[in-house]
Parts: structure tokens; sequence; C-alpha cells
């Protein structure tokens, strides 16, 4: 039970911010149109109705007032006394006098009258009804003249009052139509206003990650801006600083090892020249230390090299190079391949004994070598069991020109690729 939730919000999570704003707006504004539009047609079908209801009273108590002082006089004319009304278009009248019934209209009758009402008020109780005449809306009054044996019936026909009121529904419809439309177009543009500081963070981190440390947020005049782009900037700041000092930690120690490292070096051929004179186990304790030494001076000149690139004193020497002689001599068999550009990764054979003595260092140099011309490197799965090592460079080196465009390179060879066994 504790997934549905997640499985019922999981189309939403998906929706990237600003289309969930933009949603968010619509929806909005289509809850808030549907629902204003919804109280005022009622309130005015409301109103209207009242109105029409309070003239249809007013005028058929009037007629039966006329109409019976009229039927006080002997010998009337009740056809021409139907006919002598005020009515407006659209009403017809009905009389029932001593069990006659006589109608201003041919389809307005006895008949037409709901039974229940005309039975109402022929025994003497006023009503009023609506009811549908065919397809037509009509509201009945009937209003009981005791006095002369007679009850008075007046129908009004309520389709004019029906046609405006679907008038109104159809304006109140598209009103909410546009609200919702303008309320979509609102939230799109205001969420790309409001994503727009998110943009630039997202380019700044972008430019940071690639190693441009001096780039900083500017929030303008904003208020709500100042606090993010300060906090940011203080990363930067702080960011900055720590790699900077570690650049210098490891730059300084570098310098540092190659004094005593040069000396054990010349100390190391002094002992290499009386090799011959030494015991057994001397000449094998000394090939050990020669091996070690001369791994352990790669690595201080690997650092070097690494610090000179992180600190930008690098110098780019461009010379054709066999890549996959290259890649060969500075990757092995490589187990973890999403790790090995980084900086002393070996793997984890990296310990056993006649594994490899290398320093981890040589493809985080490959690495930092192939970003400064450009290109990029990167390891992947190949056919007959072996990682394949992809170096891709430009055509033009870095800041010689513009890179060529799709039809310029239509005839260029695909990015080198190498294959290493597992």
């Amino acid at each position: 039970m504790s997934d549905l939730p997640r499985t019922r919000w999981r189309p939403w999570a998906r929706l990237g911010l600003r289309a969930r704003v933009t949603v968010t707006f619509g929806l909005g504004a289509l809850l808030l149109s549907t629902a204003m539009a919804t109280i005022t047609y009622f309130t005015a079908r409301q109103f209207f109705v009242r109105e029409r209801e309070t003239a249809i009273l007013r005028q058929a108590y009037v007629n039966a007032s006329l109409a019976r002082a009229s039927l006080r006089t002997t010998g009337v004319d009740v056809t021409a006394l139907l006919a002598s009304l005020d009515t407006v278009p659209g009403s017809r009248s009905v009389l029932e006098v001593e069990g006659a019934w006589y109608s201003t209209s041919l389809t307005v009758t006895r008949d037409a009258i709901p039974a229940g009402l005309r039975a109402l008020v022929v025994s003497g109780t006023p009503a009023t009804q609506h009811f549908d005449l065919g397809s037509t809306p009509e509201i009945v009054v009937g209003i009981p003249v005791p006095s002369v044996t007679a009850a008075y019936f007046e129908v009004f026909s309520l389709d004019e009052l029906a046609r405006t009121l679907r008038i109104l529904a159809l304006a109140l419809t598209g009103a909410a139509l546009v609200t919702t439309i303008g309320g979509t177009v609102t939230g799109r543009w205001a969420s790309g206003r409001a994503l727009r500081p998110l943009a630039e963070v997202s380019r700044a981190a972008q430019e940071i990650a690639g190693g441009g440390l001096d780039t900083r947020l500017h929030a303008g005049e904003d208020p709500d801006l100042t606090p993010l782009a300060r906090s940011f900037n203080e990363m930067a700041d702080a960011l900055q600083e720590r790699i900077e000092r570690e650049v210098r930690f490891t730059s300084d120690v570098s310098h540092e090892l190659r004094s005593p490292l040069t000396t054990a070096t010349t100390a190391l051929e002094v002992l290499e020249a009386h090799e011959e004179g030494m015991p057994a186990r001397s000449r094998q304790a000394l090939a050990l230390l020669t091996a070690e030494l001369r791994r352990f001076q790669r690595m201080v000149t690997d650092l070097l090299e690494i610090s000179r690139v992180d600190t930008g004193a690098a110098e780019l020497s461009l010379e054709e190079v066999e890549v996959s002689e290259l890649v060969r001599q500075a990757a092995d068999a490589a187990g973890e391949r999403d790790k090995i550009f980084e900086r002393f990764y070996r793997g984890q054979s990296a310990g056993a004994r006649g594994a490899t003595d290398g320093s981890g260092l040589g493809l985080s140099l490959v690495a930092e070598h192939v970003r400064l011309h450009g290109g990029r490197v990167w390891v992947e799965s190949a056919p007959g069991g072996v990682n394949r090592f992809v170096v891709e460079l430009p055509v033009s080196p870095p800041g010689t020109g513009p890179a060529p465009d799709a039809e310029d390179r239509a005839g260029e060879p695909e990015p080198a690729r190498v294959g290493v066994p597992r």
C-alpha cells in the first residue's frame, strides 16, 4: 500500500520543473475560471428567472382581475373577453367558467395545462408551475376567481429566457477557456523568468566543473537572488581555495622529494658500480632497491607533471604519436574502468605481489593531456573480451581556429580505438 502514492505521482515527477509550474498555473486558472463562471451563471439565472416570474405573476393577477370584472356583466362574450386582455408576446390565456373552457390559442388549451395544477386552481388554490410544452420551456400561473365561479390560467413561454441563458453559458465557457490559456501562458513565462537564475547557476557550475574556478554569479539588484549568489560564490571561493591549496601541497611535496631522490639515485649508482663484488643476497637487495627507487622516481615525475597541469603551467607540445602504443603502455588489464582515470587508482590487485609497479597516475596524465588538446578519452567494452580505450582529438589544436563542420568531417576517420585484453 505504501507504494501506491509514489506510483501515482511518478508521471508528475517526470515532468520538468518548468513544465510542472506551467501545468500548475493552467490548472489553477482552469479551476478558478470554472468556479467563477459557474457562480456567475447560476446567480444570473436565478436573478433572470425571479424577475421573469415576478413580471408574469403581476400580469396574470391584473388579467385575472379584468376577467372577474367582465364576467360580472350579464351576457359577456368570453372569447372577446380573452382577446381584450393585455398580454405580452408568447403569453396565452385559458379561462374556465362554470366547467366550460376557453383559450386564446389552439395549441395551449385545457389539456396543455398540467392536470395537477389545473385541479388545484379549480379547487380554489392559486399555483405556479414550470413545464415543457413540446421542446419549449413554459411557466403557467393559475388564479381561482370564485366570485364568478371561474379560474384564470396564463401560460408564458420561457424560450427567450432559455436562449439568453444559453448565450450567457457560452460566453462564460469561452471566458473560462481564454482565462485557462492565459494562465498557462503566464505560467510558462513566469516559470521561465523564475528559473532563469537556476540556468545561470547550472552554467556557472558547469564552468567550474570544467576548470573555470574563477566563475562567479552576479545577482544584480534582485534581493531574492542575492543570498543564492552569495552562497554559491562562497562555495566556489572555498572550493577554489581548497583546490589551489592541494595543488600547492602536491607541487611542494613533489619538489621537496626531488632533492633526496636525486641523492638516493646518485648513491644507488655508486652501489651499482660495485655490484660485481657484492654477495648474492646483497645484489638481490640492490636490484629490489633499484626497482623501487626507479618506480618512486617515476611517481614523483608524474606528480610534478600533474601539478603543472593543475596550476596551468603545462605547455602544449604537439607531435605525432602512435595512440595505440601510448594506450597500451599506459593501461593494463583494468577491471574498474569507471575509475581508472582517477589519480593514484591502481585497481583491486594493486597490493598483490608482482601485480604492477605503476603509481596510478599514467591514465590520469593521459586524460589531462587529451583535455589540453581539446579532446576526450574513455574506455568501453568491445567484443572478444577486451577493453577498448577511445581517444578523440579535434582536427585543429585548441585556439587555432574553428572546428570543421559536419560536411568537412565527412571524409575523416573515426576516433582512434585501441583494444586491450581484459
